[in-house]
């Protein structure tokens, strides 16, 4: 098993971060274009703790290494199955996701939080363990982790610079909503 582990700060506060979160993967994004599908399968909120709870399909196009695509037989698609948790008395959103494409071949499961760190900070903690599981080849196996280490470092500076994206453009997005509504409410009076 390799661990990934990567840790950013956002200049945004929490409650920014956590809404723009659901439009990580949209047209504003344009380091995510390998993403192209987001599925909600179930969405739901616990009435005593006030959490949402979303499972979502995530389908991506995939850009593997030739020599590990033809190694496993994968194809140009795969497919990752999301846990999401909004806990807004505790400010963290967590993210729990695990691979269904290769699954019998290769385990990869990635944890996300997002926690406030004050007012206009957000830390982003991001861990992913991956397994190969190819019986007792272990140079293989290690070849094969470590392949997928790196593809994981190689994309959190895309995700990182992304997700930056999609932040500035819901402030403004935000910004020009409340504007507008401010106008309203001054031709109203």
């Amino acid at each position: 098993m390799k661990v990934f582990s990567n840790s950013v700060t956002f200049n945004y506060s929490w409650e920014e971060v956590s809404i723009a979160n659901w439009q990580k993967y949209g047209p504003w994004n344009d380091k995510s274009a390998h993403v192209i599908a987001v599925d909600t399968l179930n969405r739901s909120v616990d009435p005593e703790t006030g959490i949402l709870r979303t499972e979502r399909l995530i389908t991506c196009q995939q850009s593997a290494p030739k020599w590990l695509q033809s190694l496993l037989g994968s194809s140009d698609t795969s497919q990752v199955f999301e846990t999401s948790y909004v806990n807004p008395a505790e400010k963290t959103v967590t993210m729990v996701s695990h691979n269904l494409t290769m699954s019998n071949l290769v385990k990869v499961q990635e944890t996300v939080v997002y926690q406030p760190i004050n007012g206009k900070q957000t830390q982003f903690v991001q861990d992913a363990r991956i397994t190969a599981l190819c019986g007792g080849w272990q140079r293989i196996k290690n070849n094969i982790e470590d392949a997928l280490v790196t593809r994981f470092r190689e994309n959190a500076a895309k995700g990182k610079e992304g997700f930056e994206c999609v932040l500035a453009m819901s402030r403004r997005a935000f910004a020009e909503e409340r504007e507008r509504e401010q106008s309203g409410q001054l031709m109203m009076a």
